[in-house]
């Protein structure tokens, strides 16, 4: 499942992340690597996904985020 498909209030790990080399370097370099955790703060349709990793907030595009493979974890 992709990241954009998980449901406000749930943990996912990262699997993998797809994409061109510029946009894994960003995502990368904001903490968001295969092997950690982020917990789906909000996730409303059309605006950006809200996610809670490494002590941080992150706002993440949607469209983006269904390069993010994941799989949701329980809490």
């Amino acid at each position: 499942m992709s990241l954009n498909e998980v449901k406000p209030d749930k943990e996912a790990k990262v699997h993998a992340i797809k994409g061109d080399e510029r946009f894994q370097s960003r995502i990368t370099s904001i903490g968001i690597t295969p092997g950690c955790r982020v917990a789906v703060i909000r996730n409303d349709r059309n605006r950006p996904i809200l996610v809670y990793s490494r002590d941080t907030m992150i706002a993440l595009n949607r469209e983006k985020c269904s390069q993010i493979e994941v799989t949701e974890v329980s809490a």
